[in-house]
């Protein structure tokens, strides 16, 4: 038996939230940004269609692709089969730390969503790392 919703379907704001993995928030965020469609209803009568989790699912895989914002919605809005447009330019920051001679690890701290502390400790980690490695090769 086929468990997924059908067509005609309403989810509460709590349903949408589960079935998609978005948090309440975001969604939220995303009506605002025009990127999602707003609920039927109003207040606590407020519900979402299938629709609604389609494209908030479509949302979902273009920020996990490293889309932003503004290009998930030129995507949306492009017509059905349409190549995609063309990327606007972009400026990346990265940091390139250098662990020993030949060896750089570099990391833009955006797409790694990693904190400072997290990159800090990667490079201890990676630099514990490299010295076993280099005290196994010693023996």
């Amino acid at each position: 038996m086929d468990s997924a919703p059908s067509a005609d379907k309403t989810f509460s704001m709590d349903e949408l939230q589960a079935l998609s993995g978005v948090a309440r928030r975001t969604i939220r965020y995303y009506i605002e940004l025009g990127l999602l469609d707003g609920p039927t209803g109003e207040t606590r009568a407020a519900f979402y269609t299938w629709r609604h989790l389609q494209q908030l699912l479509e949302i979902r895989r273009l920020t996990e692709e490293g889309l932003s914002l503004e290009r998930v919605r030129q995507r949306l809005a492009a017509p059905a089969g349409a190549p995609p447009p063309a990327p606007a330019p972009a400026i990346e920051v990265r940091s390139h730390l250098r662990l020993a001679a030949g060896i750089e690890l570099v990391v833009e701290p955006g797409a790694a969503r990693l904190s400072p502390e997290q990159l800090r400790r990667l490079l201890r980690e990676t630099l514990d790392a490299l010295a076993r490695v280099r005290e196994e090769t010693k023996r």
